[in-house]
C-alpha cells in the first residue's frame, strides 16, 4: 500500500509539472530555436534580405527582394511576415517584394498604443517613403488585410493596386455580431454561413489572455489553426513554431489584441472614408462572402475571386491560386 500511494503522488506530481511546462518546449523538440530566426528562414528564400526602418518612432521589420514596381505584404493574426513565404519567390520574379511585420508583429516594435488600422496604415506609408517610393501596390492577408484597405483609404495617391484576403475591413456591421452561436452551427471547422468569431471578444480584454496564454500561445493558434484552416498541413511544424515565437510572451499577445482593441475606432474612422478610386481584388475562402459583399459598396473598380478548397489561410494553403489570381490582377491594363 506504501508503495502504492508512493507510485500515485509521484505520477501527480510528474502530471502537475507537465501541466505547468509551457507548451513551446514541445514545440521546440520538433523545430529548435535557430530553424525559426528570421535569418534561417531567410536562407530558404534567396534574393530576400531582412532589414528595419525607424518610422513614426518605431522599429518596423522587413523582408524585401524582387525587382520592379513596389508591392507590399501584409501579414495576419497570429502570423508574421513568413505567412507569404510560400508566394514570395514568384511574386519577386515581377515585384520588388516587401514583406512587413506591422506594428506589434514578429520583429517590429511593441508600442503601448497606436494599433488603429489608420496609424497602422500610417507606418507603412512611412516605409513606403524611406524606402524611396512614392507609391506601392498594397496586399494583406487577415488583420493585414484591414491595414491594407486602411492604407488606401487614407492614401489613395500612394495606392496603385490593393489586395484584400479574406478579412474585409470594421464596419458597423461588427458592432451585430453574435454573443453566441446559432444553436447547432459551431463546430471544429468554421461554417462560411455561421462564422463564430468569438476570439474577437476575447481579444477586447486588457490583462486576462496575456496571464492566460504567455508562455502557453500554441493552445490558442492550434484552435484557430483547426477551425480556420480546410487543410491544416499546410501550417506545417516549422510555420507553427516560428508563429508560437512570434506570439508566446505577455507583450506581444498585448501587443496583437491591440489590433482587436481598436475595432470600435476603426469603425468610427470607416464611416468618413470616400469609395476607393483604385483597382481593388478580394481574395477569400471562408471570409469571400462577407469581404466582398463590404467592398462592393467601397470599391467600385473591385475584382472578386473565390479561392476554391481552402480555408482561411489562402496564400498558404492555395498559393497557386493565390498567385494566379494576384499576377493576373497586378498585371492587368487599367481599366
Amino acid at each position: 500500500m506504501k508503495n502504492l500511494l508512493l507510485t500515485t503522488k509521484k505520477a501527480v506530481a510528474i502530471a502537475a509539472l507537465a501541466a505547468l511546462t509551457p507548451l513551446h518546449a514541445s514545440a521546440q523538440s520538433v523545430v529548435g530555436a535557430a530553424d525559426i530566426s528570421d535569418q534561417a528562414l531567410l536562407r530558404t528564400l534567396p534574393g530576400f534580405q531582412s532589414a528595419q526602418a525607424v518610422v513614426n518612432g518605431i522599429a518596423l521589420h522587413y523582408v524585401m527582394g524582387g525587382q520592379g514596381e513596389p508591392l507590399v505584404l501584409l501579414p495576419g493574426w497570429p502570423e508574421t511576415w513568413w505567412g507569404y513565404h510560400k508566394i514570395m519567390p514568384e511574386l519577386a520574379k515581377h515585384y520588388t517584394v516587401i514583406a512587413v511585420d506591422m506594428r506589434g508583429q514578429g520583429a517590429s516594435g511593441r508600442p503601448d498604443g497606436g494599433y488603429d488600422k489608420k496609424t497602422m496604415a500610417a507606418d507603412i506609408l512611412g516605409l513606403v517613403h524611406q524606402l524611396g517610393y512614392s507609391s506601392a501596390h498594397i496586399a494583406g492577408h487577415d488583420i493585414g488585410s484591414q491595414v491594407a484597405y486602411s492604407y488606401a483609404a487614407n492614401f489613395p495617391q500612394a495606392t496603385r493596386k490593393l489586395v484584400l484576403m479574406d478579412v474585409a475591413p470594421s464596419t458597423d456591421s461588427l458592432l451585430k455580431l453574435p454573443m453566441l452561436p446559432q444553436h447547432g452551427t459551431f463546430h471544429d471547422k468554421i461554417d462560411p454561413d455561421h462564422a463564430y468569431l468569438w476570439w474577437f471578444a476575447f481579444h477586447q480584454v486588457k490583462g486576462l489572455p496575456e496571464k492566460l496564454l504567455a508562455g502557453r500561445v500554441r493552445l490558442e493558434q492550434e484552435w484557430f489553426y483547426t477551425y480556420m484552416a480546410l487543410h491544416e498541413e499546410a501550417i506545417d511544424a516549422r510555420d507553427r513554431a516560428v508563429y508560437e515565437a512570434a506570439y508566446n510572451s505577455a507583450d506581444a499577445i498585448r501587443a496583437s489584441n491591440g489590433w482587436y482593441q481598436a475595432f470600435t475606432q476603426d469603425i468610427i474612422d470607416d464611416r468618413d472614408y470616400q469609395p476607393l478610386p483604385m483597382p481593388v481584388l478580394a481574395l477569400g475562402a471562408p471570409g469571400f462572402k462577407r469581404l466582398t459583399a463590404v467592398m462592393e459598396k467601397k470599391a467600385p473598380r473591385l475584382r472578386a475571386v473565390k479561392i476554391e478548397d481552402s480555408g482561411h489561410f489562402v496564400q498558404e494553403e492555395q498559393p497557386a491560386q493565390v498567385l494566379k489570381a494576384m499576377l493576373d490582377f497586378l498585371g492587368a491594363a487599367q481599366p
